[in-house]
């Protein structure tokens, strides 16, 4: 299997080049990514732990899916398309926002994305792919933010972030 391409991008999401994914991640480069948070009824979360086998942050939670967008791919496409491929489901997804961050792992390898905010609505159980996820569970939202305060070490780096940014949107804005 070949290595996946990320599309590098200006501050402005403009493209301006491609690069295998994993080194736009040892050099730091600034390239398009997505991120997904399913909300069920209640207003929870779903929330994935990382597989074992992943070559960063194994076994770690995080939100409900996450990747890079593909040449040619709009963001709900890509969004979509890797739901589905890690969680084994379909729902309609909305980008709400988008920004940069950048977050370094210990194997030293560097997130720096521009990245696009999604959520979407389901209420079933996934039907996870064990390549790409460990476990998977609903988490209220409130309970999350005290979680991440009480043991940051079982969250991904971007999570962290991208959780914070994703809270104060909620507070923010009314959906």
């Amino acid at each position: 299997m070949t290595e996946e391409n990320v599309i590098l991008v200006n501050q402005n999401d403009e493209q301006i080049g491609l690069m295998p994914k994993l080194e736009a991640h040892e050099k730091a480069l600034l390239h398009r990514a997505f991120s997904v948070f399913v909300l069920n009824e209640q207003n929870e979360i779903m929330l994935q732990q990382r597989a074992h086998q992943k070559y960063h942050s194994p076994l770690l939670w995080t939100n409900t899916c996450c990747s890079h967008q593909r040449e040619g791919e709009t963001n709900i496409e890509a969004g979509s398309r890797r739901l589905f491929e890690e969680m084994g489901f379909k729902t309609d997804l909305k980008e709400l926002f988008h920004f940069i961050y950048k977050a370094p792992f210990d194997n030293g390898l560097t997130e720096h994305e521009l990245d696009h905010v999604m959520i979407g609505y389901y209420n079933e159980d996934p039907n996870i792919n064990t390549e790409e996820v460990e476990d998977w569970k609903w988490m209220k939202i409130e309970e999350v933010k005290a979680d991440i305060e009480k043991q940051p070490e079982i969250y991904t780096v971007w999570f962290k972030i991208i959780f914070d940014e994703f809270y104060h949107y909620l507070e923010d804005h009314k959906l």
